[in-house]
């Protein structure tokens, strides 16, 4: 995926003011609409054009994308390539809500605002969505980061959120507000934490929109989360392998006794029920064993390893030659 120029395609400045972007919209609208032009790549010409209009006319959205531009993995790399960092987005908010299942627009656009922010962006190009008289006001979207822990307990977290407005000149300047959210017990990644009435405020009187919170985990290398379900490695010693063993494992739901079978092999998975992220019904955790050898680094170590040897007389790869 290549990262798109969005100031290129309309052809204007990286300062253009709320004016210029769209005078410059409409001058590409006149000369590439389906309708009426005779330019062979015209529909192609135009999604690309109603796609950089989407962005670059909404504030919210041409703040977030100047700042992907401004990190290594933007534009500094010449756009091949791209990927968007997992948690570029978070703490901004972008308008939008739910949207349709197709969509016109690049596959670009929907990694940085989503797939229902490309349908309901489509739709709003073609014009499908116009309605006259005072609307409520939109609904903001926004990423929110928390702890694993978060989800087992419930917690409240200060989200800082990075908006933008236009100046009196028509101008991006940048806004920010803090907020005070509460996390439910039980969410889960990718879950709307939905805040009446902190979107966009409406017009004529009507009501605000909502501010939807998206739901992410930060990264931790113990867990690995599937739905409720959460995945952490146990290491265990050989001797616990072979002979079984009750051991004490950290888990997300605090310190747990787990009962090691007699001759597990490693990848062996040992399945808590009930002890994944709480719900209705709540997650498993799933425990894979991992083997972990005491490095021989001692004589007495040499020596227990050297007896191993002798005594065992086993072959790993005698399997592998039946």
């Amino acid at each position: 995926m290549d990262f798109k120029d969005y100031y290129a395609i309309l052809g204007v400045e990286r300062q253009a003011d709320a004016d210029t972007v769209k005078k410059a919209y409409r001058r590409l609208a006149r000369k590439y609409h389906p309708d009426v032009s005779k330019e062979a790549d015209a529909a192609t010409r135009m999604s690309e054009v109603n796609e950089a209009y989407a962005v670059l006319s909404d504030p919210e959205k041409r703040a977030a994308y100047d700042e992907l531009g401004r990190q290594p993995q933007g534009r500094a790399q010449g756009g091949q390539g791209f990927q968007p960092p997992p948690d570029w987005a978070s703490g901004f908010e972008f308008t939008g809500g739910a949207g349709g299942d197709e969509h016109e627009f690049s596959d670009f656009f929907s990694s940085l605002f989503g797939q229902a922010a490309a349908a309901r962006a489509a739709r709003e190009a073609g014009g499908h969505t116009r309605r006259s008289g005072p609307r409520r006001g939109s609904d903001h979207h926004a990423r929110i980061d928390i702890d694993l822990a978060d989800a087992y307990s419930g917690a409240t977290r200060t989200l800082t959120l990075r908006g933008a407005e236009l100046d009196e000149t028509g101008h991006v300047v940048p806004r920010e507000r803090t907020l005070e959210v509460r996390i439910p017990q039980g969410v889960k990644a990718g879950q709307l934490i939905r805040l009446t009435g902190y979107g966009a405020p409406g017009a004529d009187g009507q009501p605000a929109g909502d501010l939807y919170l998206e739901v992410y985990f930060n990264e931790d290398a113990r867990w690995r989360i599937d739905g409720r379900d959460v995945h952490q490695t146990l290491p265990v010693a050989p001797w616990e392998a072979a002979l079984g063993a009750a051991v004490e494992v950290a888990t997300p739901a605090g310190t747990l006794e787990v009962t090691v079978p007699p001759n597990s092999r490693p990848g062996r998975r040992l399945r808590l029920k009930g002890r994944g992220i709480p719900g209705e019904p709540p997650g498993d955790i799933y425990l894979t064993l991992d083997v972990a050898w005491p490095p021989a680094d001692t004589p007495r170590a040499r020596e227990l390893y050297e007896t191993m040897a002798r005594d065992l007389a086993f072959n790993p790869r005698a399997a592998a030659r039946s």
